[in-house]
């Protein structure tokens, strides 16, 4: 079996370093925003390229936060993505805004920023772009049009730490951006986890407000909040991570590139595209396919860890039936969305698997041809 992703052979190399960082938390006594928050979030300041960052309890929030230090709520829109995680489209509706859905590029996943302008209402408050499998999108159009028009910008960084658009680190561009240190991602804790970078110090301090009851002083609380704290061993275990973070990304693109290679002479497999001037960090190695449900079960049953991501469009969702999206309003988004398949990725992953997984791949299409 080769997974889609192997915690464990990540965990074979630096578990030592680790369990020394969660014991010395254990026996210090400090579990919550302890020195450990402190110094990571300077640390992924310092990393990012950024003036501050807040670390809280997980990605998802940190989009919800975000939206509620930008004061977005009812009556108001957000220019966003139908092919993501739901939790982009969740932390809008959460605040009680309306998210608005754009067309991407098929080759990137990534919003047509050509095409946002049509989407722009009076209601329209902010883009909430998403940098899909680590791949950034084009800043430059987006902002200039955030700027034009007045809008905020909030960057879903949530698989795309370490990403960078013209040598920027995405969650730089944008008002603010949005990180998750879920276990699989490319920086993963060993549970839940986030992170919000901003500039503005005034947008800093509402963002540790809210984190923590919507108060800056203890027993004072000024707006309704959230417990969105990171914990301060997830912390710990995320600064010995912090280290190895450039040296996995770049295992990553190796990866990629090897893949690109493998599957180069089989006119049925699309692989993925890096825009001019943009540095992918592969979170998904994503590839699109005829005859995709198909094939996955194939590679299933031959021990291939292939997944779906994200096999029904967000305007489909039921969550968000009462948008009054149908099939059809999105076909772009609705043809990738029944192509696409990703193949194992992760910084340990050898070459002699991705040989297996290539060729596993193309046999596979291969046989699902000689079917029809």
């Amino acid at each position: 079996m080769i997974p889609i992703i192997d915690s464990k052979r990540q965990y074979a190399t630096i578990g030592a370093e680790i369990e020394k960082a969660v014991c010395e938390v254990l026996r210090s006594g400090s579990y919550i925003l302890g020195p450990n928050v402190k110094a990571l979030e300077a640390e992924l300041a310092k990393y990012i390229g950024c003036n501050y960052t807040v670390g809280l309890n997980s990605g998802t929030d940190a989009l919800h936060i975000a939206l509620r230090a930008l004061d977005i709520g009812v009556g108001d829109e957000v220019i966003t993505t139908a092919f993501t995680f739901v939790a982009t489209t969740e932390s809008i509706e959460i605040v009680g805004a309306t998210p608005v859905f754009f067309f991407f590029f098929p080759d990137t996943f990534n919003i047509d920023a050509d095409k946002i302008e049509n989407l722009i209402t009076p209601r329209t408050k902010a883009i909430m772009p998403v940098h899909l499998y680590g791949q950034p999108c084009d800043m430059d159009k987006i902002m200039d049009i955030a700027k034009r028009h007045n809008l905020y910008v909030i960057e879903d960084c949530c698989q795309a730490i370490g990403a960078k658009y013209k040598g920027q680190n995405v969650g730089t561009f944008g008002d603010i951006g949005c990180y998750s240190f879920y276990p699989t991602k490319n920086l993963g804790g060993m549970g839940d986890g986030g992170l919000i970078t901003v500039n503005s110090e005034n947008l800093k301090n509402r963002i540790i407000a809210l984190r923590n009851h919507g108060g800056a002083i203890r027993y004072h609380h000024d707006e309704v909040g959230v417990n969105s704290r990171l914990d301060e061993i997830q912390a710990a275990i995320l600064r010995v991570k912090l280290n190895y973070i450039d040296e996995w990304n770049n295992s990553r693109r190796n990866h990629a590139l090897t893949y690109n290679e493998l599957l180069a002479d089989c006119t049925d497999i699309q692989t993925p595209k890096e825009l001019a001037d943009t540095h992918c960090v592969y979170h998904q190695y994503t590839v699109k396919i005829p005859n995709r449900d198909e094939i996955h079960k194939m590679l299933q049953e031959s021990g291939i860890g292939a997944m779906l991501y994200y096999p029904i469009p967000l305007h489909m969702q039921k969550v968000h039936a009462h948008l009054g999206y149908k099939m059809g309003d999105l076909p772009i988004t609705e043809k990738n969305t029944e192509m696409v398949i990703s193949l194992p990725m992760f910084p340990e992953l050898t070459l002699e698997e991705q040989k297996t997984v290539a060729s596993t791949l193309i046999s596979c299409i291969e046989k699902s041809k000689a079917l029809v």
